[in-house]
């Protein structure tokens, strides 16, 4: 009974050394990435977006042609979000005083992450991989929280 024991104790040892889990740190700065992409927007920071983003990132929407009535895929990358991070809220008048931004950590596992980030009128779906050490946006895949709009 007690080789059982001991047994059961070890193997839960080994088990648990080779479980990958993020630290506190990771949480905060996986945070921070998501906070980072939609801030850059509300305070018209570029350099804040790009510390974020890997330079091959893709952002995903589904449109709908208005001629055709087809809908597809439509596809924004890094260098674009960086010139709309510099443009489109230099009036101040693309988001509300206090806009919205949850963040939630929906998934870690060593090195990926996926995120939700619930913003005024969108919702955004994040996969953020740590490379190099640091925390970086790689795919986002978003909707206007009213689907009409796209």
């Amino acid at each position: 009974m007690k080789c059982s024991i001991f047994l059961t104790i070890v193997g839960l040892f080994l088990f648990t050394s080779f479980v990958k889990g993020q630290t506190a740190k990771d949480s905060l700065d996986i945070k921070q990435v998501a906070l980072d992409y939609i801030e850059s927007q509300h305070n018209v920071k570029p350099a804040q977006f790009e510390r974020a983003a890997h330079p091959r990132m893709v952002k995903r929407t589904f449109w709908k042609d208005t001629k055709t009535g087809k809908e597809y895929l439509r596809e924004t990358f890094t260098d674009a979000m960086i010139l709309l991070a510099a443009t489109y809220n230099q009036a101040g008048d693309k988001f509300p005083e206090n806009p919205t931004k949850e963040v939630i950590i929906l998934d870690i596992y060593d090195r990926t992450a996926s995120v939700k980030l619930i913003a005024d009128d969108w919702i955004d779906y994040m996969h953020i991989v740590k490379l190099n050490g640091k925390w970086q946006l790689v795919n986002v895949l978003w909707q206007y929280k009213d689907a009409e709009k796209h």
